[in-house]
């Protein structure tokens, strides 16, 4: 099964800009559709991004980072990105990236899970 270990996270000014990786052992990565979802202190898991395993790629956002994060994915480097432009104070959470079957909102569909990586923008 694949692991996940995500990196890029820190602390950055509203308005600025991160990229966030997702390394993924194994040489299964491109069969697997992968997400992002998000924890702030004292609120549930949420869905950020997701993009599917073919097909072109599809994605999905969820509205509050909608033009202002991209999903991508390099299945020749196993990795898994996430760009966050034109952050707020509201997007300080720890990241979490996910592999699944399918580009679910849902964090139940999900299968794997990596460790987190911290993202905190000072209001």
């Amino acid at each position: 099964q694949v692991q996940l270990v995500e990196s890029g996270g820190g602390l950055v000014q509203a308005g600025g800009s991160l990229l966030l990786s997702c390394v993924a052992s194994g040489r299964t990565f491109s069969s697997y559709s992968m997400g992002w979802f998000r924890q702030a202190p004292g609120k549930e898991r949420e869905f950020v991004a997701a993009i599917s395993r073919g097909g072109g790629y599809g994605t999905n956002y969820a509205d509050s980072v909608k033009g202002r994060f991209a999903i991508s994915r390099d299945n020749g480097k196993n990795t898994l990105y996430l760009r966050m432009n034109s952050l707020k104070p509201e997007d300080t959470a720890v990241y979490y990236c996910a592999a699944g079957s399918w580009t679910s909102t849902s964090q139940s569909a999900w299968d794997r899970w990596g460790q987190g990586t911290q993202v905190t923008v000072p209001s």
